[in-house]
């Protein structure tokens, strides 16, 4: 029997929404505080996915930087559906301006510029009947419905309440269907923390009258040992032999209790059967499933090195907040990408970041840099304050860490002029030990994060430090983001030659 591995899209990626045309799926996550924003996916058997672009990608669809962003703000759940030969997502910007809908011909875009709704709240959802009606669906708290036109952004009818779940904290999430003679409203309930679920209610009309499942929520993983937690916020689709699959997201902490999830909320896949009674039957969502049924269509893997000689960025490089033409060129020095200090930020005045989700619990990054005269490095990211560094520049290497208020050199070391191999192991199987005066305390965090100069690998070589990874961990830093790994620049301009992402087996 052929089987698939969850999570299907690791790392940060949070809020899944999918929807099929024909053989094709395509999917989009939320992105907060990112950009460029809405990660948008593409797969022909719902297991294997490939990043083809992001829907917001230009600086016109959204005033960047983001109007009073701060992390985890931003760019909130969306979703994405197909309808009259078009692709549609909504979704919402909780810095400023509320709901959007944008439209494109084909996936890859171009992405319509933002038509905005005059609606409440937050994870919309888009729906049509038969004969056009369009519906948007949202959180206020509890779910509300609208009747609108998508295309001038008018609300025609509405809001009003429909369904505020079980009773669980913040109902929120929905994503309307209709389903044989029924209309159905999937919602997540429980917060999006270990007590998420997912339940359901359905009517004869988006109206209502709604009607709970007897068995909500159809889905959790709460008060449960499993190595996947978290689990809501899903939609539903289904493939070309009929059978409905759910995406949804979830998280896979480490540690000693109560545990440390580091790479964010990922995105997982679940089958779903159907009852006699017409209620789906859900769950529990393992490591490993049976594969759907069809063709497997495995994309080329992402090469492991990118060496900066295409004219743009891959679509899965991200910064926060904005990434200004004048802070970052391909063309400056070809083969090379590079940074320019510019700009105040909330964490370091003139930082520039070009970073990547970090996508498996063990993994290896590594860069070849030229400081030059400037002042840069390898940033291992949840937010403005809780971040590693390891940083060149002046004639040497240093490893700082930033949590909460808190900012210190840890590590220092002197490198002859020009450039340097900066690299940085995560490792989940070698903790960190404790320091001398906690002997016989067993360490409590989920990885260690180890910093080098040149290769790991060498004869004799050794971390210049070696920090827990659980103050880069969301129980630590809060919010609703994960770790990215990525380049910066702090002082000057700096270039990188070439960036090497590779996981790592966990022994």
């Amino acid at each position: 029997m052929r089987t698939y591995d969850n999570p299907v899209i690791g790392g940060f990626h949070p809020d899944p929404s999918v929807c099929r045309v024909g053989d094709d799926y395509y999917l989009v996550c939320s992105s907060f505080e990112y950009v460029p924003g809405l990660p948008l996916f593409h797969s022909r058997d719902l297991v294997h996915w490939q990043q083809i672009g992001n829907v917001l990608d230009r600086p016109g669809q959204l005033p960047l930087p983001l109007p009073g962003t701060m992390a985890s703000r931003g760019l909130y759940a969306p979703t994405i559906r197909h309808h009259d030969g078009r692709f549609w997502v909504i979704n919402t910007n909780v810095s400023g301006g509320g709901h959007f809908i944008v439209t494109a011909e084909r996936p890859e875009g171009p992405w319509s510029d933002p038509v905005w709704l005059d609606l409440p709240g937050i994870d919309p959802d888009l729906a049509w009947e038969e004969d056009g009606t369009c519906w948007v669906a949202f959180t206020v708290p509890g779910i509300h419905m609208a009747r609108v036109d998508p295309v001038k952004g008018e609300v025609l009818e509405g809001p009003f309440p429909v369904w505020s779940g079980t009773g669980l904290l913040y109902p929120e999430a929905p994503h309307l269907y209709r389903i044989g003679e029924w209309w159905y409203l999937l919602i997540a309930e429980g917060g999006t923390e270990r007590g998420h679920a997912v339940s359901i209610a359905r009517a004869r009309s988006p109206r209502g009258p709604w009607e709970g499942a007897p068995a909500n929520p159809v889905l959790t993983h709460s008060a449960t040992d499993r190595p996947i937690q978290s689990t809501g916020h899903a939609d539903l689709v289904t493939a070309p032999d009929g059978s409905w699959w759910m995406v949804l997201l979830g998280t896979r902490p480490r540690g000693y209790t109560p545990k440390f999830q580091v790479l964010g909320r990922e995105t997982f896949l679940t089958p779903v059967e159907w009852d006699d009674d017409g209620w789906p039957v859900v769950g529990p969502v393992l490591e490993r499933h049976p594969a759907p049924a069809g063709a497997w269509h495995p994309f080329p893997a992402r090469p492991v090195r990118d060496d900066f000689d295409a004219d743009a960025l891959s679509p899965h490089w991200i910064s926060p907040y904005a990434r200004p033409d004048g802070c970052w060129s391909l063309a400056e020095r070809p083969g090379w990408l590079s940074l320019t200090a510019t700009g105040p930020t909330l964490d370091r005045p003139g930082h520039t970041f070009v970073g990547h989700r970090q996508q498996h619990h063990d993994c290896r990054v590594a860069t070849l840099l030229d400081p030059g005269s400037g002042r840069g490095g390898v940033s291992v990211r949840m937010d403005e304050a809780h971040h590693y560094d390891l940083e060149a520049g002046g004639g040497e290497v240093s490893v700082v860490a930033r949590i909460g208020p808190l900012r210190q050199v840890v590590a220092r070391r002197e490198v002859p002029p020009g450039p340097v191999t900066l690299t940085v192991t995560v490792r989940t199987s070698d903790i960190v030990s404790p320091s001398p005066e906690f002997a016989g305390v067993e360490p409590t965090g989920p990885d260690t994060v180890a910093f080098w100069i040149g290769d790991p690998d060498a004869r004799g070589a050794e971390p210049l430090a070696e920090l827990e990874g659980r103050y880069l961990s969301t129980e630590v830093a809060t919010g609703f983001t994960g770790r990215v790994i990525g380049m910066y620049a702090t002082a000057g301009t700096v270039a990188f030659d070439w960036f090497d992402y590779e996981a790592a087996p966990s022994v």
